[in-house]
């Protein structure tokens, strides 16, 4: 597979799979701009889409990519003068939609991001598909869409570029992993974005954007992702390394392990959680940190986690790789967490009665 560069930030081949997020904030406030990136980059994100509808606005787009920690990506419509603007400031990547640019145009922007080592990541959602498409697709929208698509990649390759990020997006589930896994098939040489679009708010879109991009990084698809959500954007990173965590793919926080409880439990693990939160970033990225409810589903079910904590009949106990090392009473908890997990981090959290 190809590999692309965005300043430094590699996509594709043997690169981790990455987490990207936009700026909900329009580029009119450019200081909530700026904070709302270098927020994103502390939470982790690694690639910034930020939409740049007005060229008035390319001097606030030109200071953000100066002073931002991470690469940004311009995101243009339907203004071809938009997407050569953005390359003239530097802007080291920019999403477009081939299919609404004229190809004289697109002649020039390809001509200018060849010079310059700009990727184009081309950005289709199940509103680029039109009848034409549609009617060749035999009426299923997954085919359509991926036809839209290829009819932009070629648009660009038959102009000897490569430098490419593919994306095709859909708010149904199964309408996007079926076209992204057509496209994976047709053009297995080039980095792919995937995501659900408009997934909605809340559990509800978490999920719904788990079950998508999950179905596909699990056949091996995909290079970057994007958790779309009705909420601050810092979400849409957390739950994206949520995700990754879960196939293996990534190790960034903890990976916790926390029990249902039952009639059985000591210890109400949901009222815990809260209290042992703030103190996660203490322990080492990819620790796994189970909290169960009693003694049955503590160090027995939860033997292969780094560090736990168990209800028991005095208190907690803790422990580690299924061993106990340590415990205190309840009412010690707070005090004594942030201290066992500062132990585990620096590596004696070997015994800590």
């Amino acid at each position: 597979m190809r590999q692309v560069d965005i300043n430094g930030l590699t996509i594709g081949g043997n690169a981790p799979v990455r987490v990207e997020s936009m700026l909900k904030i329009p580029l009119s406030n450019e200081e909530a701009c700026l904070s709302q990136s270098l927020e994103l980059a502390k939470e982790g994100c690694e690639l910034l889409r930020v939409a740049f509808p007005d060229i008035r606005f390319q001097g606030e787009l030109a200071r953000l990519i100066k002073a931002a920690t991470i690469p940004i990506m311009a995101d243009i419509h339907f203004d071809p003068l938009l997407a050569m603007a953005a390359m003239e400031i530097g802007c080291p990547s920019i999403r477009i939609n081939p299919g609404n640019i004229p190809l004289r145009s697109l002649r020039d922007i390809v001509a200018l991001a060849s010079e310059r080592n700009v990727v184009i990541r081309i950005g289709a959602n199940s509103g680029s598909v039109n009848e034409r498409q549609l009617r060749d697709a035999s009426g299923d929208r997954a085919s359509a869409l991926a036809l839209a698509v290829g009819e932009q990649m070629e648009s660009l390759v038959s102009l000897g570029f490569h430098n490419i990020i593919l994306s095709a997006k859909s708010s149904a589930v199964r309408e996007t992993v079926s076209c992204v896994a057509l496209l994976s098939r047709l053009y297995p040489d080039y980095p792919m974005h995937i995501g659900i679009t408009e997934a909605g708010a809340g559990m509800g879109g978490i999920v719904k954007s788990s079950v998508g991009i999950a179905l596909l990084l699990a056949q091996g698809i995909g290079n970057t992702i994007r958790v779309s959500l009705s909420e601050p954007p810092e979400m849409e990173v957390r739950a994206g390394y949520h995700i990754l965590r879960s196939l293996d793919l990534r190790k960034r926080g903890i990976n916790l392990i926390s029990c249902p409880t039952c009639g059985r439990k000591r210890l109400d693990v949901r009222l815990i959680l809260p209290i042992l939160e703030p103190y996660f970033s203490l322990l080492p990225d990819g620790t796994e940190l189970a909290v169960m409810g009693c003694e049955v589903n503590g160090p027995r079910e939860a033997a292969h986690a780094d560090i736990g904590i168990a209800g028991s009949q005095g208190g907690v106990v803790v422990f580690s790789k299924g061993k106990r090392i340590g415990g205190c009473a309840f009412e010690d908890i707070p005090t004594y967490i942030p201290v066992l997990f500062r132990a585990f981090s620096e590596g004696c959290a070997t015994k800590c009665d």
